[in-house]
């Protein structure tokens, strides 16, 4: 994976135009140079996301493919695997099974649950046999599901043992519909007769599977442009929306990737191993998977705790791990606690090596290069905490810290890049390019099938053709969604003038690097009419150690800025203790003293980042319990679902708007 930094990563295949006539201001249009000649065609055999695996299973048969965890006595105990031949057996039996209940090419499927083998057994005999694959958030409550089951006019769920009593529940109304459910082990005696009673089959797996081989039925193969699934995105407010995807643009997403990793001298190949954890019923995890399968390599997935990933890594010893921010910034705080735990010499001569091996990089080196020594002496021991056999990281889903970025790219022995994408572009749009220094803090290039310019958003002040160019990202291409199910009206909102609008906002430099800086919907207008980019004020508000998170927010009733912080747990405890405060977490995060500390830090941020004066925030809620799902705060990704947040803390809020109101009218008096 030796690349030069200085290659040109894209050309420009539109100039930019100025606004007229009422049309908005449009920035230049780049694409790949992998695609400097127009996009590359699909091989014959290689149309479709069936077909990527069916080739895969016919050149691969012996291959580990999907790898788990059994428990024993309530522990994970070592991988076990099966093979491509074995997978793709089930897969035959599983889409026979489906025909034994009648259902018809175009119908769709539902899947249900935490990722394992059965998941995507069910996924592929979706895609042999010409169904519509619906996957189910496993991280969404019954009401979420009852919607998608409905609106998606699903027939049959395959899903997970523990989310049978979600769908059997009298609050999952659309359950009636359905023709079975198919669990991925077993199901309860009380809940066979609760699903008999509405007119429903249940099946334990390896029952449904017998059904299947003892009636089989060939595959229907589907034609590229068939519909391959229907991806319900969270979003941050009402009801999840469809995203329709088809076979040609899977198939077009794994031959773009494959085409930009083979530009690198480090190839994947059937050899590597990818730890699987983000939800399958997320694009991200699931085009990932894809494209292992193309290369014959192997998956293995988590055994369902977070917060015992590393347990996972070190008993799997991956090659590959795809991650939001969240998952490295963890990593990120585990190694600082291990250097500041380090005998004071040894803590000065690794950041000396850090520091050595940044500047090398930064002139050119790879990681392999810039300083070997320094891996062998320091940052071997990061990368055996993180199996020792990682050889690329990638972060995806939401913006890191170009701190953390350079931080792994240094320390983990492995490469590391970020990425852009949505739903809607099945995953990364934009891709940085391994041992590139100078893409660190951006979130890349365009990708293979992607074509990306900028749109200007007047009421942001936003402006394609200025200096910076940037503007609201616009993509096209052929790794796009079709539109939104059953929703004309959100598609046509969407896609206009032959461009998704993807209503983030992006700044691009004239070779094609874009970077994401605010998000175009997120914004609100301040009672003095001042409109305020809350999702750039709270990357800027993040900084202070004692923030863990935050939301700010602001109407256009009011003049200034509050927000809810979650402090850092481990940062405010030693906060609490050389201050002399004793107590638990709770209690502490319940003290005035540190409600102003955190205050004075985020007035220093301000500050310190030239914000203006009604950007600073002048009053703040602390919570000790993070923004969670379980709350319905944020979505699966998490993001921030800030109508909820808003009714889940608006008597605090109303309280700290009314207490400064009190002290304006108090220095009024004076």
């Amino acid at each position: 994976m030796e690349a030069n930094p200085k290659n040109v990563f894209t050309i420009k295949v539109e100039d930019g135009k100025p606004g007229k006539d009422g049309q908005l201001a449009v920035g230049p249009v780049f694409r790949s140079v992998l695609a400097k000649d127009g996009f590359p065609q699909l091989e014959a055999d290689m149309k479709t996301s069936w077909d990527v695996f069916r080739v895969a299973a016919g050149k691969y048969p012996d291959n580990r493919m999907l790898g788990w965890r059994p428990f024993k006595d309530g522990v994970p105990g070592p991988y076990l695997w099966k093979s491509y031949k074995e997978i793709y057996d089930e897969v035959l039996q599983a889409g026979s099974a489906l025909q034994q209940l009648g259902v018809k090419p175009g119908s769709r499927v539902g899947i249900y649950g935490a990722n394992c083998p059965q998941w995507i057994v069910a996924m592929e005999a979706c895609n042999g046999y010409s169904l519509i694959c619906v996957p189910l958030y496993d991280t969404l409550g019954a009401g979420a599901v009852d919607y998608i089951i409905d609106h998606a006019e699903i027939d049959v769920v395959f899903i997970q043992d523990k989310k049978i009593k979600e769908v059997l529940s009298p609050n999952c109304k659309s359950a009636k519909r359905l023709k079975a459910l198919v669990a991925f082990t077993s199901a309860t005696s009380e809940q066979i007769k609760e699903a008999d009673n509405i007119g429903m089959k249940m099946y334990a797996w390896n029952d449904f599977l017998k059904v299947g081989k003892d009636n089989p039925c060939q595959p229907c193969p589907p034609q590229a442009s068939d519909l391959c699934t229907i991806m319900y995105t969270s979003g941050t407010s009402g009801q999840p929306k469809g995203v329709m995807l088809t076979h040609e643009s899977h198939a077009m997403y794994v031959k773009g990737v494959n085409l930009f990793m083979d530009q690198f001298d480090d190839k994947m190949t059937t050899d590597d191993v990818f730890l699987s954890f983000l939800p399958l019923a997320h694009i991200l995890d699931r085009m990932i998977e894809e494209y292992f399968f193309h290369k014959g390599a192997s998956i293995g997935y988590y055994h369902g705790d977070l917060n015992a990933l590393r347990d996972d890594i070190v008993e799997l010893k991956p090659t590959l791990l795809v991650g939001v921010p969240r998952v490295y910034e963890r990593i990120y705080e585990g190694i600082l606690k291990a250097i500041s735990e380090l005998r004071p010499l040894r803590r000065v001569i690794f950041n000396a090596l850090y520091n050595r091996k940044l500047a090398s990089m930064k002139a050119g080196y790879s990681h392999k290069t810039a300083s070997p020594f320094a891996d062998m002496l320091a940052f071997r021991k990061v990368k055996a905490r993180l199996g020792g056999r990682l050889r690329l990281l990638i972060s995806g889903g939401a913006p890191l810290s170009n701190e953390i970025e350079e931080f792994m790219r240094v320390t983990t022995c492995a490469y590391f890049i970020q990425g852009y994408g949505l739903t809607e572009t099945l995953g990364p749009s934009t891709v940085c390019y391994i041992d590139d220094m100078a893409l660190v803090g951006s979130a890349g290039v365009p990708a293979t099938y992607t074509e990306i310019r900028l749109e200007e958003v007047p009421e942001m002040g936003y402006d394609p053709l200025g200096v910076p160019s940037r503007g609201e990202v616009c993509i096209r291409g052929k790794s796009l969604f079709t539109g939104y199910y059953k929703s004309p009206e959100l598609t046509n909102e969407a896609i206009f003038d032959g461009w998704f609008h993807t209503g983030d906002i992006g700044e691009m430099t004239p070779d094609g690097i874009l970077k994401i800086i605010d998000r175009k919907k997120n914004i609100f207008k301040l009672s003095q009419g001042e409109y305020v980019a809350v999702e750039y004020l709270e990357k800027v508000y993040g900084f202070p150690p004692l923030v863990e998170d935050i939301w700010v927010y602001g109407d256009s009733f009011r003049s200034s800025l509050v927000a809810v912080v979650n402090p850092h747990e481990e940062n405010t405890m030693k906060w609490a203790e050389s201050n002399g405060y004793k107590g638990s977490f709770a209690e502490i995060c319940k003290l005035e003293g540190l409600k102003e500390y955190i205050l004075k830090e985020l007035t220093a941020v301000a500050q310190k980042n030239k914000l203006r004066g009604f950007e600073y925030i002048k009053g703040i809620v602390l919570d000790p319990v993070p923004f969670d799902i379980e709350r319905d705060l944020v979505t699966a990704t998490m993001k921030k679902k800030r109508k909820n947040m808003l009714n889940y803390y608006q008597s605090e809020i109303d309280a700290v708007y009314k207490k400064l109101e009190a002290q304006k009218n108090a220095a009024r008096a004076k």
